[in-house]
């Protein structure tokens, strides 16, 4: 009889993609359902990002690549990091991945040993815990809540770090709940993490998508000290909506960005070609198509927390980033069967045809996570039908 792995046993599948998947598998079946569930922009690539592609093709960029990626987009990445954030690399730097997620894998298993512990705020992006539990690491959850913005305190940092700390992660602005660290407040984060001796990851993935004049800093940033000790996380799937595109990158030490690529060497190779040339363009190309993006998720945010806001039960806060309402929607349980976030998802499925995250997976019960990165009409739509499903 064929045994899979142990290292399988407590390891769930991705919940975002399985709502995801269920939801297009109902539409498929004729259903009408909405869905708020993906965590990618409905807009279409840029159309210049897809030219470059095609010229790729065309004069035959089809073969395997480095493993670390091509020296072009290498450049680009170290451009973008001294335009955008004042940081600088070099080449030895930096190392391109196939996502944003595969960065993280990367990372982790390049880090980890058995036993260490890497702290992570919470509510938390799914995937976070599962990777470093795959690593052999120990995920330390530190909770926040709507008082605190959804923000890890200082001293709630403090608390959390024991001898066996190697990292913290910090998610600005956040999946799932859009809220933003200001620079003062990664700056106190810092000062704990250097003092005691631990790597800082900064997933600054959705660093372009920002609001109502918020100002986006990178923890790496700070102080050249602060960005000797951090790992930056960064892709080009939300900007530039190039989720399929599959391209990640990450910047830091070079010692551990050597052994990301060894690891890398051995399991994918190199991503895709022809991705690449297209993130080229992303990061060297015009940048408006961000700006226009951003105008539109700023209507569709304020509308969806305005009709959340008015149902009965459901507490919205504003986001400061990314393209998620986080809503408190503990005053709906009891009604119905309703016993918590997974049953309040279903049920929105199955009698409303809504689908949405519930917060259990991402560590507060409580909520649940509905993505605005949909139309105007799906979004005034959906909310009218979870407001007269609950009522």
């Amino acid at each position: 009889m064929l045994k899979i792995s142990t290292r399988l046993d407590t390891l769930e599948e991705s919940v975002t993609l399985a709502i995801t998947a269920k939801a297009k598998a109902l539409k498929a079946g004729g259903r009408d359902i909405l869905g708020l569930g993906a965590g990618e922009p409905d807009f279409d690539t840029p159309e210049n990002i897809k030219e470059a592609a095609i010229e790729a093709i065309r004069k035959g960029y089809t073969k395997y690549t480095p493993v670390g990626g091509i020296v072009e987009l290498k450049d680009a990445i170290i451009e973008k990091f001294k335009r955008d954030n004042g940081l600088h690399y070099d080449r030895a730097d930096v190392i391109v991945s196939c996502g944003g997620k595969h960065s993280i894998y990367n990372l982790f298993q390049a880090l980890l040993n058995p036993g260490d512990e890497v702290i992570i705020p919470g509510p938390y992006w799914v995937s976070y815990p599962a990777i470093v539990t795959l690593s052999g690491g120990t995920p330390v959850i530190v909770s926040t809540t709507v008082a605190t913005g959804f923000k890890m305190t200082p001293e709630a940092f403090a608390t959390a770090i024991t001898p066996q700390t190697k990292a913290v992660i910090i998610n600005s602005p956040s999946n799932p709940t859009g809220a933003a660290y200001t620079k003062a407040e990664l700056a106190a984060l810092a000062a704990l993490a250097l003092k005691n001796g631990l790597l800082i990851i900064t997933d600054d993935i959705y660093e372009k998508l920002v609001y109502d004049g918020f100002e986006f800093t990178s923890i790496a940033s700070i102080s050249d000290e602060i960005m000797c000790s951090s790992v930056v996380l960064n892709g080009v799937s939300k900007a530039y909506s190039m989720t399929g595109w599959r391209i990640g990158y990450a910047a830091g030490p070079r010692e551990l960005i050597s052994a990301m690529t060894k690891i890398q060497s051995q399991s994918t190779s190199n991503p895709a070609s022809i991705s690449q040339w297209a993130a080229v363009e992303a990061l060297n190309g015009p940048q408006d198509s961000i700006s226009s993006m951003t105008k539109e998720f700023v209507k569709r945010r304020d509308i969806m927390v305005d009709g959340l806001n008015a149902i009965e039960g459901v507490k919205c806060p504003v986001p400061s980033g990314a393209f998620y309402v986080f809503p408190d929607v503990s005053g709906l349980y009891g009604r119905n069967g309703i016993t918590g976030s997974v049953s309040l998802s279903a049920y929105l499925l199955d009698t409303a045809g809504v689908a949405v995250v519930p917060g259990s997976a991402f560590g507060d019960d409580n909520s649940l996570r509905l993505s605005y990165a949909t139309s105007l009409d799906t979004i005034v739509d959906a909310i009218e039908r979870i407001a007269k499903a609950v009522k």
